[in-house]
């Protein structure tokens, strides 16, 4: 099957950068989010990137006109009618990711491929929600996106090899290295990132090494391009708890348990860069510093 047009759900960080790769590779691309204000404010957000590319010369004027000729934002499903693969990519919930699967494809075509981007949950448990489990297939994107080489697919039970060769269609048009993963939980990437950002929250909480001593440590003694707290901010702190939560209730192993002080900081609503404050507090001109209060 060929994938002429994608529909991809939640205009947050994830959805914007799947949105911006989608429409960089020639797809037709709807971006939606109940909330029509974070689509406008995605929208701006992909311009921007875009003209910036312009300026520095990485692409041209007529080349951007082009990419953004072929998005458009929406705040109902009804789109998702027009669209051959729909690609989630809200919050960490399983409730939440299911219901959405649920209400999409009152719209969406007999024959078009859902793909989740999340980051730890069973594909196979979240097919259950849809009506053809065949063609539902994991893409977990990274972020930022449009930087991020790596697509992390992932088969459920029931994924028949035609979805698994679109999702490869889409990954390969949009420039990614792909890998195929078992599905079990956190998958390849996180099943190892996210332990060890875990591990440096725990260094942290223990006074082990301050912020800055834990990320120098592993960018400048294993070479990281970033250390695991600074990372973690990006990311998302209530991403880092959601997928250790789920490593933790499905594994069973002690060593998933979420450090106490993670969940401290998610309850207080420092989840990083995006809520201005996580191991860092961030300033509007961009600088950055340790939080004091860690």
């Amino acid at each position: 099957m060929e994938i002429k047009s994608l529909f991809v759900i939640g205009a947050g960080a994830m959805g914007s950068g799947i949105a911006q790769s989608a429409i960089a590779a020639g797809y037709r691309t709807f971006l939606y989010d109940i909330d029509y204000g974070r689509v406008e404010k995605a929208l701006e957000s992909i311009q921007g990137r875009l003209a910036r590319k312009v300026s520095k010369g990485k692409m041209t004027q007529e080349e951007m006109d082009t990419a953004t000729a072929l998005l458009s934002g929406c705040s109902e499903l009804a789109p998702a009618s027009e669209a051959d693969m729909v690609i989630e990519c809200i919050y960490e919930d399983f409730d939440a990711k299911e219901a959405i699967f649920h209400d999409v494809q009152r719209y969406a075509k007999e024959d078009v491929i859902l793909a989740s981007n999340t980051s730890s949950f069973s594909i196979t448990s979240l097919a259950k929600a849809v009506k053809r489990p065949g063609r539902f297939i994991g893409m977990h994107f990274f972020n930022p996106v449009p930087v991020m080489k790596l697509l992390e697919i992932t088969r459920g039970l029931a994924t028949t090899d035609e979805t698994l060769e679109a999702a490869r269609e889409v990954g390969t048009r949009m420039g990614k290295v792909m890998i195929v993963s078992k599905d079990m939980p956190g998958f390849i990437v996180n099943r190892m990132l996210d332990p060890m950002g875990n591990e440096a929250v725990q260094l942290l909480d223990e006074g082990i090494g301050g912020v800055e001593d834990i990320d120098n440590g592993m960018k400048y003694g294993c070479n990281h391009p970033m250390g695991p707290l600074e990372l973690m901010d990006m990311a998302g702190l209530d991403v880092l708890l959601a997928v250790m939560e789920t490593l933790y209730k499905e594994l069973g192993d002690s060593k998933y348990r979420p450090a106490p002080l993670l969940k401290k900081m998610v309850r207080a609503g420092w989840t990083g860069r995006k809520a201005g404050r996580g191991f860092y507090v961030y300033n509007e001109d961009g600088t950055r510093y340790p939080n004091p209060q860690l």
